[in-house]
């Protein structure tokens, strides 16, 4: 299995079609994406409904129509052909496609599918840039600095260490599992804390602070073992160079918007066609990730710097709203693909030479979970802190881990019992964390109810005592004094 997610490759696009027809070729792309879509929305609703994060229901959507399942959606890269596409078999049957050209059409079809999948990982690395506030970033303060480090370290030194030594696997491929062990979903975390009533409390604040750091981490370390992956071996001056220049252009993307902010607020007033706005920060967020390519970094570096520099501007808000609908389009195509080329048929323990793969996952499953938990117990004074429950909320992968597995196949370096052993500790990981956080957290949501009841008898007395010192209120305001939500709308 492997994700070709080259956005250069349209060479082999235009060789492909030259001997395809061109009709055909969109048609099998067109069918494609129904089928990604379905996955994906089918998926992540069953996933919502059980209380589980969306992203999973798209990989899972993935597994089932991809090499695994039904081979609805199966690439060349993981050495299928024509004849194991049911796309092309149905294409085959409908709209005249000859056995002599099935094979140029599903190459030329499978080339556009991972450029599209491509697309979608930078687009959700350029919203995760959006979403992540420098301010908060540097005010979360030492504690989550020091559970980040542990997060990342940890996890990423056994897992190495564990696959090369126990294993046997290379140093390169064992380095990228690492480093897939490093990520921390914030978009997991925080939507079970919130549903916890968790957001506010201590704990909460250090897990956020710290999965928003561990992001900026692992976006550097996936930067590093990606480059290391093509270069094919590991070069320690290359690393030292690999680390200063993906710190360095952060840094420097990071101090570019303080000047870049205000030139890009004013480029974009004077716009008044449509995609005033969307499309200049694309064509930054583009530049930026070319940019990060050119020095030999990965193209999703630069794609989240754009975003850190574009979340200082006035616009950053408005800017969210409208990359939300063309991340809908795009990122679930990374995702599924990224299921659809999943072999979980190499864990099957029925067959003796899957069994390694499947001690390999559960091996990475145990350090994926120790790794993050021991982080909650790095917390210092703090002697009242529910450190396992910072540890625990640490866990969930999500999304994350999925970019470094994306990321990871694209390379080639994974073998196929490692990717799906890197995939099933995304699932498990993921999975277990909400549950356990409820576990660990009893409390939270009846604090959040203390809370709440405070700052609703507080609303209640607040205007009595702006009326007590003689302080005029106009109608309209002191009905919003004392139907607060009213500030809302």
């Amino acid at each position: 299995m492997q994700l070709n997610l080259t956005p250069f490759s349209f060479p082999l696009l235009a060789t492909a079609t030259e001997t395809a027809d061109s009709s055909l070729v969109v048609a099998g792309v067109l069918l494609s994406l129904v089928v990604i879509y379905f996955a994906s929305k089918i998926g992540g609703e069953l996933s919502n409904r059980v209380g589980l994060p969306p992203v999973l229901g798209e990989l899972v959507g993935g597994v089932l129509v991809g090499v695994s399942c039904l081979h609805l959606l199966v690439f060349p890269e993981g050495g299928a052909d024509a004849s194991s596409s049911v796309i092309i078999s149905f294409l085959e049957t409908t709209a005249g496609l000859t056995p002599d050209g099935a094979n140029a059409v599903f190459v030329s079809q499978s080339e556009v599918i991972s450029v599209l999948a491509e697309l979608g990982v930078i687009i959700l690395l350029f919203e995760i840039g959006l979403e992540s506030n420098l301010k908060d970033l540097m005010a979360v303060g030492l504690q989550a600095v020091v559970v980040a480090i542990v997060g990342v370290v940890v996890p990423f030194t056994a897992g190495t260490v564990g696959l090369m030594t126990v294993f046997g696997v290379p140093a390169v491929p064992a380095i990228f599992a690492g480093a897939a062990l490093t990520a921390t979903s914030i978009g997991i975390t925080s939507k079970v804390l919130s549903e916890l009533g968790a957001l506010n409390t201590k704990e909460g604040q250090i897990i956020l602070g710290a999965a928003v750091i561990d992001d900026v981490l692992g976006i550097i370390v996936l930067a590093v073992v990606a480059s290391l992956a093509k270069d094919g071996a590991v070069d320690v001056s290359n690393v030292v160079y690999l680390i200063i220049s993906a710190t360095s252009f952060l840094l420097g993307a990071i101090a570019l918007g303080n000047i870049f902010n205000k030139s890009f607020v004013v480029i974009v007033e004077r716009l008044k066609t449509r995609g005033e706005l969307v499309i200049p920060a694309f064509i930054f967020a583009f530049v930026m990730a070319y940019l990060a390519d050119v020095i030999h970094l990965e193209a999703i570096l630069g794609a989240f710097a754009a975003g850190l520099v574009l979340e200082e501007t006035d616009k950053r808000k408005e800017l969210q709203r409208q990359i939300i609908p063309i991340a809908d389009m795009l990122v679930p195509i990374f995702f599924v693909t990224v299921g659809a080329q999943t072999d979980l048929g190499v864990l099957n323990p029925t067959i003796p030479s899957n069994r390694e793969g499947l001690i390999m996952a559960i091996f990475l499953i145990l350090v994926a979970i120790i790794g993050k938990v021991i982080t909650g117990f790095s917390v210092f004074g703090q002697p009242q802190i529910n450190r396992l429950a910072i540890g625990v909320g640490m866990i969930p992968r999500g999304e994350v881990g999925l970019v470094f597995l994306g990321i990871g196949s694209s390379t080639g370096v994974l073998s196929k019992p490692l990717e799906a052993a890197i995939i099933m500790m995304v699932i498990l990981t993921t999975f277990i964390a909400p549950p356990l956080l409820r576990v660990v957290l009893p409390q939270a949501e009846e604090e959040n109810f203390n809370q709440d009841k405070l700052v609703l008898e507080t609303s209640q007395t607040t205007p009595v005592a702006i009326k007590s010192v003689g302080t005029a209120i106009p109608p309209s305001h002191e009905n919003l004094v004392n139907n607060p939500e009213h500030h809302d709308s």
